[in-house]
């Protein structure tokens, strides 16, 4: 049980550092869909903006309309670079994700291997020592039996 047991604490720190992973991509999915939600908000604004039936009663008020419908496409534009980035930090926290588990799979691949030796070493031994208890009481009843058949003759 001495290797098996070496290994508990790494895979402890493998289910440890897997655990931190899984929290983590689960924060980055969260902020990936708040920012989703707000760049829907923000497309379906300026849909609605630029849809909009506005009398527009001097040049000034059109190119107001005009300023503000292009700062809100470039707000546009902004949250959806926002979105970008955090889907590869998603796609990035996953990866990091496969492989913390595929450390830990390899951990416990390893641990259940040395097991499985060190059972069979136990195995061997316990049965040797049978064996020996065996043939230890073998003697001792031969022992026995040739003393009665000595203790018998005169």
């Amino acid at each position: 049980m001495i290797q098996s047991k070496r290994i508990d604490p790494l895979l402890k720190r493998a289910q440890d550092h897997e655990d931190e992973v899984a929290r983590d991509l689960a924060e980055r999915q969260r902020t990936l869909e708040t920012h989703l939600s707000r760049l829907d908000e923000l497309r379906r604004y300026a849909e609605e903006y630029a849809n909009a039936q506005m009398a527009a009663t001097s040049p000034a008020q059109l190119l107001n309309r005009r300023a503000f419908l292009d700062r809100l496409d470039s707000a546009v534009e902004q949250q959806q670079r926002t979105v970008d980035g955090n889907r590869e930090k998603v796609e990035a926290e996953r990866a990091r994700l496969l492989l913390a588990s595929r450390d830990k799979q390899v951990l416990e691949q390893l641990a259940a291997s040395y097991r499985a030796q060190e059972k069979t070493v136990a195995d061997r031994r316990d049965q040797r020592e049978m064996d020996d208890l065996g043939a230890r009481r073998a003697r001792q009843a031969q022992i026995a039996d040739r003393d009665e058949e000595q203790g018998g003759q005169p």
